[in-house]
């Protein structure tokens, strides 16, 4: 079943990744590398700048930042936003037992709980890594451990289904139904567009970006954007990828800052367990 709502009463969101610089999936992390955390300032620079618009967002906090920097989850809470999970270590859910998904998923939540009270609604899964084929047993988790969406399906040709719905949907498991999030795609003829997030954001018009907006109000369906603290961090340091894998992990060094500014003034953002409230489901 597909979403949607009626285009007078749509809101967009906004989510944020909560990781640091060196969070890329299958990368080694050195003891050096986190010497040189940048996360919190980014984060607070990031809050800085919604606080300023009068915006609120779903943040999916990862697991060992929020233990390691016990401050954080706490001051997005007190801005108003969600906190949402985004597993404890970044690996991908493809590379996890279910035993070690669930124990992910437990670990964080009660460092979430402890911190700040609130146990997460939402998750998503470290480079869009859940998979309906491969990952079926991950959505069975997610609903038993009372989890109510996930924004973790992309449809894009590299990491996800390049047919797979691009609007909100629910996603049936033996317990009942989950909600699905997907993030934000333009179509065009080369295939769906990531314009929602990442280097995408950065990399293309920004008139792609508020056209494929303006489509989803039309059709009365949320667009959900992502980005990372990082990228609000220009100066941060990098990974030494190759090449490739390194533009798709960081994108340009052109911040996220000044056009996500443009968005937060131009269009309304909720955080993502609100909009389950103003969404149905049809046919």
């Amino acid at each position: 079943m597909l979403i949607s709502g009626s285009p007078e009463s749509v809101c967009h969101s906004l989510t944020v990744d909560v990781e640091d610089w060196f969070h890329v999936c299958g990368a080694e992390i050195l003891p050096e590398y986190r010497r040189q955390s940048r996360v919190v300032a980014a984060t607070r620079r990031l809050l800085d700048l919604l606080r300023g618009q009068g915006s609120r967002a779903t943040f999916f906090m990862l697991g060992e930042v929020a233990d390691t920097f016990p401050e954080l989850a706490p001051a997005i809470v007190a801005d108003g936003h969600e906190l949402a999970s985004h597993g404890w270590s970044h690996r991908l859910v493809t590379g996890l037992t279910p035993a070690e998904f669930r124990s992910e998923l437990e670990r964080t939540a009660a460092v979430l709980r402890q911190q700040t009270g609130c146990t997460p609604l939402g998750f998503r899964a470290p480079r869009w890594s859940l998979d309906r084929r491969k990952t079926p047993w991950a959505f069975e988790i997610l609903k038993e451990l009372g989890y109510r969406y996930d924004s973790s399906l992309t449809p894009l040709a590299a990491i996800g289904d390049p047919n797979g719905p691009r609007a909100p949907h629910l996603i049936k498991t033996s317990q009942g139904s989950i909600c699905e999030f997907p993030p934000l795609v333009a179509q065009s003829l080369l295939g769906n567009l990531p314009v929602g997030g990442g280097w995408g954001f950065r990399a293309f018009p920004y008139g792609m970006i508020e056209r494929t907006l303006h489509s989803c109000q039309l059709a009365g369906v949320p667009g959900v954007l992502f980005v990372h603290p990082r990228e609000l961090d220009p100066d941060s340091p990098r990974l030494p990828l190759p090449l490739l894998r390194g533009f798709l992990a960081y994108g340009p060094r052109a911040g996220s800052g000044k056009r996500l500014e443009k968005l937060l003034v131009s269009h309304t953002f909720k955080p993502l367990v609100e909009l389950l409230e103003s969404c149905h489901p049809v046919s």
